[in-house]
């Protein structure tokens, strides 16, 4: 019994969609290839082997080993902060960056932000609580998002408010992306002499983040959280997951963005 619980991670990661898919779809592959050949159907071969060549690359971008050899090498490092380097750096505020808002949350009965956003949020409030600098959000509606819906600051907001945390001095909601964000956020507190910011998102996304606020006009200290980690068995990190096909799509779409912005 003990052995088959040991083996419990193992063998629910090859059951799960991410795994079992793909095995499926690379056995149909291997049959189709298979079939050609014994019927000299050369014709289908190059299909076949891009069908297969394609199911290995999901495989690989949903390994945990995979997403973090990316976030090592394919994006600038960014240190982790803390209180007294905010404060020895001379800090004037602390922005949090917007990363997506749930408008519909049946459990509360409104919106709320999802994970992401969320310790977001719970990480510059820690931040905000010991250093006892004012607190910033950044975030409007999204590019996707229809007109009417709340904005992301707000949301921020009343998550704080059910946290019993600080409350935001500034709420920015006009913002659509990163660069918007940067724009309207220094347009905000400029107005009070504020040009030493600390600006908190997750790691992968700090160093477009820091482009854009400094090209703004701010004196941007990074505050990164969320760091892409694989704390796991070494036969694990080469199973596919959803997580990690997750972090390696946030990878992929940040190494672009900083060679399109």
């Amino acid at each position: 019994m003990d052995t088959l619980l040991a083996l419990k991670p193992l063998l629910t990661s090859l059951i799960l969609p991410t795994s079992s898919g793909l095995l499926f779809l690379a056995a149909l592959w291997l049959w189709a290839w298979r079939r050609s050949v014994s019927r000299r159907q050369l014709s289908i071969h190059r299909p076949v082997a891009a069908g297969l060549l394609t199911c290995a690359g999901l495989w690989l971008l949903s390994c945990p080993a995979v997403a973090l050899w990316l976030s090592l090498h394919l994006l600038p490092q960014v240190a982790p902060t803390t209180a007294k380097a905010l404060l020895d750096g001379r800090v004037q505020a602390i922005v949090v960056l917007g990363g997506g808002v749930e408008q519909r949350a049946p459990e509360y009965g409104g919106p709320n932000l999802p994970p992401e956003s969320m310790a977001r949020l719970l990480y510059g409030m820690y931040l905000a609580q010991t250093t006892q600098l004012p607190l910033a959000y950044s975030g409007g509606v999204g590019w996707g998002g229809d007109n009417g819906q709340t904005s992301e600051a707000q949301v921020a907001a009343q998550a704080l408010a059910r946290l019993h945390g600080p409350k935001l001095r500034w709420q920015e909601g006009q913002s659509r992306d990163t660069r918007e964000n940067a724009r309207f956020t220094a347009q905000l507190l400029q107005r009070e002499g504020i040009t030493r910011v600390a600006i908190v998102t997750h790691a992968w996304h700090m160093p477009r983040s820091v482009r854009q606020f400094e090209a703004a006009g701010l004196d941007v200290t990074p505050a990164p959280m969320g760091y892409v980690q694989a704390d796991m068995q070494a036969v694990l990190l080469w199973l596919p997951s959803s997580s990690a096909l997750r972090d390696s799509m946030w990878l992929l779409k940040e190494w672009l963005g900083l060679r399109l912005t």
